[in-house]
């Protein structure tokens, strides 16, 4: 791990993943709260580094420093839930030596009742060799090598208090200043960061910089359409908006989360017949093998649905509405909309 001011959430790290461990090894980057102290109180091995506006940097430093055969890393906001623990333990018992890297899920965003509704696979547990190498300064990863496995035990990010809104911004144009270049990933990256920042002219630029040198991995690629377009509806080019998410359809195999945009596209402009199409195509997409990007879960069954049931409903075929409407029920039956819906067809005589 690498840490910085974790005093309020590294015990509840620790604590969710310690029996898991053989070695606990904490890479402090200037912390000036009680991290060091939490660190000690848990027994685990602390080394100091001098922060370099790296993370990549950040976390080869601290995979130097581990002795065993394999390196797990974790963020201090995130919690190995008591089943990961269970299964990750019985993948240690049983040792595959062929195995290079496991990949587990990533969940980054819950619903209210703590339903993951955003993740993606991440490269979680490595062999400890010279294949095993971090790059990049900001969104830090591991092009995986060798043998590689799957496992379905997810590790839960759950932040208490919110980063540094403008650090991954700032670095990217430190790097840029420096006449640095940014590679395909790092191009990505950057246009979701000035997106997230509201500077939508120079996201839409980066955007189409990414797309059009046609490098990258074909997740990022796709997802990268859909940045392109909330760029350009919130500059009001909504036509050019719509190009990007069509354009995203070529690529490769079509995902639930574009046609749910297209989808959206459509309904916002009452084109009702439109949307209907795009939702029903967003039932038909299975979501990606795990290796595939960022997941919306709520796009692969709940969202089309209820807004499949909102279209019929706007075009007065209230019965198919109120069944579309029991379809997203069945993937999130104590849902907000669920229940105001069956209120309102039952009210209506329909049910």
């Amino acid at each position: 791990m690498i840490v910085k001011d974790e005093e309020d959430v590294l015990p509840r790290c620790l604590d969710s993943a310690r029996t898991l461990a053989d070695e606990m090894i904490l890479v402090d980057t200037g912390s000036s709260d009680r991290t060091k102290a939490v660190i000690e109180a848990y027994g685990g091995r602390l080394f100091e580094y001098e922060w370099q506006d790296d993370f990549a940097a950040a976390r080869n430093h601290a995979f130097s420093k581990a002795t065993s055969d394999y390196c797990f890393w974790l963020d201090a906001d995130d919690i190995l839930p008591p089943d990961t623990v269970r299964a990750l333990k019985a993948l240690k018992e049983q040792a595959d030596p062929d195995v290079d890297v496991i990949m587990l899920p990533y969940q980054t965003a819950f619903d209210e009742k703590g339903r993951p509704t955003f993740y993606c696979w991440r490269e979680r547990i490595l062999r400890r060799d010279s294949r095993c190498v971090f790059k990049g300064r900001v969104h830090e990863a591991v092009a995986p090598f060798g043998r590689v496995v799957y496992v379905d035990a997810p590790v839960r990010h759950h932040k208490i208090a919110p980063s540094d809104p403008d650090r991954n911004l700032k670095i990217y144009e430190k790097m840029i200043e420096a006449g640095e270049a940014l590679d395909a990933r790092q191009l990505y990256y950057y246009g979701r960061e000035l997106l997230t920042h509201g500077r939508l002219a120079e996201g839409e630029a980066v955007f189409l910089r990414f797309l059009r040198s046609e490098e990258g991995w074909i997740e990022d690629r796709i997802d990268a359409t859909r940045q392109l377009a909330y760029c350009r509806y919130g500059l009001g080019k909504d036509q050019e908006a719509l190009y990007a998410l069509l354009f995203g359809l070529t690529l490769d195999r079509a995902r639930a989360e574009s046609c749910c945009d297209i989808g959206r596209h459509f309904f916002d402009r009452e084109a009702y017949d439109n949307a209907v199409f795009w939702y029903k195509a967003a039932l038909l997409c299975r979501e990606t093998a795990p290796a595939g990007g960022f997941i919306q879960t709520d796009c692969h069954g709940f969202l089309p649905c209820i807004q499949l049931c909102r279209c019929y409903d706007r075009m007065g075929d209230l019965k198919t509405a109120c069944m579309y409407n029991e379809q997203a029920g069945r993937y999130k039956p104590d849902a907000e909309w669920v229940v105001y819906n069956r209120k309102y067809f039952s009210e209506k005589g329909i049910g």
